[in-house]
């Protein structure tokens, strides 16, 4: 299935005169304050995050998984979906591959399939968590950090395996993320397992094409919950710079204890110039992989609000890699992945209405209060209208979800693909 532009527009007809009062009253307002409303229309335009190829089936749980109707079974369908996500936000322009379970059979083929749907090809994750079959060595004790050199070694080369793939799907990045870790005191040495793993990554580094970075995720528990190899911020922090100028932490909204500070860290990444990109999603206990701000949205935004000085005032970091990671498992996952896009959206276009010359004349003031009123008065704003207006600019649906329903695209799929599909990877 592939939506065209005049199914959209079509749609958008409707309600385009309340979108035009909306957006009005609310440049308005904005241009009276002092803001540029071209500018933030533009910037929330070139905003882009990255689709990961996992997203697109039912997610799971340890103790089962319920398919969805509808799912992509192949490489192909996935990037149709990420299309029609992309046709309808004009916000999703990438989609990120997990190797092994999305390698492409057909090279030119897959590129040219993206290439339709105007989609390029975001970091390219391996997977050192999962024995795959006919597997010489099993990862059971780790991968990159295990005592066995054929265990590391076999995981090296896996991850060299995945940057040769994303060198000819046209990907600029590799993100590493180590399930490695011990579920009992005493079951590995710390400081030997730490200095396995960075070892092992100086070595996929060295495999790194000139113009690639290396991502390193972190995460504090789970698969093993006593510890795990790279658990922080921190450890990842160091890692990187052990590494290369080439190699950045890489934050997930769900990897840290609860009540992490998330915008300290990432403000302190920014400003050592090793943010390497972001995995969007939301938790009330761990790592729940659920909607992107549906539980913390007022904590998004004040991240958001670390990202935007940052990017204005730290070029020593580049611009930094944006994709979601979350699990549906309950929900239609491309309804999920758009509202997802959209409180990603809402809480950047927010941190864009931050005075930062006030806000800075009221640190230096100490006036704490007005610190407060600053962040709250832009976080209270409904910037919905400018949302609505940078994806009218680009072709896209003013309602996303709406006209997502209104041309009942799931249904569509269903009689495509069958009530039977399920989607490659967990």
């Amino acid at each position: 299935m592939k939506l065209h532009i005049d199914h959209i527009q079509k749609i958008n007809r409707e309600d385009l005169e309340d979108h035009n009062r909306r957006f009005g009253f609310l440049a308005d307002t904005l241009h009276k304050q002092g803001f540029h409303v071209a500018d933030i229309i533009g910037k929330l335009a070139h905003f882009q995050v990255a689709i990961p190829s996992w997203a697109l089936g039912a997610g799971g749980t340890r103790f089962g998984r319920f398919s969805f109707h509808g799912e992509p079974a192949s490489l192909e369908q996935k990037i149709d979906d990420v299309g029609l996500l992309h046709a309808l936000t004009q916000t999703a322009g990438a989609i990120s591959l997990h190797i092994p379970w999305d390698i492409p059979q057909d090279f030119s083929a897959i590129k040219e399939r993206a290439a339709s749907h105007h989609l390029l090809f975001d970091a390219v994750n391996s997977n050192t968590f999962q024995d795959q079959k006919n597997q010489k060595e099993s990862y059971k004790y780790g991968s990159l950090s295990h005592g066995d050199a054929a265990v590391r070694a076999q995981a090296i080369q896996h991850n060299i395996d995945v940057i040769r793939i994303g060198e000819q799907l046209g990907s600029k990045s590799v993100t590493v993320w180590l399930a490695d870790g011990s579920n009992f005191p005493g079951q590995h040495n710390f400081q030997v397992a730490l200095q396995h793993t960075q070892d092992s990554l100086k070595k996929i580094y060295g495999a790194l094409p000139t113009d690639w970075k290396l991502f390193i995720e972190y995460k504090p528990y789970e698969p093993h919950f006593y510890s795990t190899v790279i658990q922080d911020w921190g450890t990842s922090f160091m890692l990187a710079n052990a590494c290369g100028e080439k190699a950045y932490t890489l934050v997930d909204l769900g990897h840290h204890l609860p009540n992490t500070n998330i915008e300290q860290i990432v403000a302190t990444l920014m400003l050592k110039g090793k943010l390497g990109g972001f995995h969007f999603n939301d938790s009330k206990y761990g790592d729940d992989d659920v909607t992107t701000g549906s539980i913390k949205p007022y904590a998004l935004f004040l991240i958001f609000n670390e990202l935007v000085y940052g990017m204005e005032n730290n070029p020593q970091n580049p611009y930094p890699a944006w994709m979601i990671d979350a699990s549906h498992n309950s929900k239609d996952p491309l309804e999920d992945l758009m509202q997802s896009l959209e409180a990603i959206q809402e809480a950047y276009a927010k941190a864009l209405l931050v005075d930062q010359l006030q806000l800075k004349t009221a640190q230096q003031e100490n006036d704490v209060v007005q610190c407060q009123e600053i962040l709250q008065n832009a976080y209270r704003t409904d910037v919905r209208p400018l949302l609505e207006r940078a994806r009218l600019e680009r072709g896209a649906a003013l309602q996303p979800l709406k006209a997502y329903r209104f041309l009942k695209v799931r249904e569509q799929l269903i009689k495509e693909r069958g009530k039977d599909t399920v989607a490659t990877g967990l």
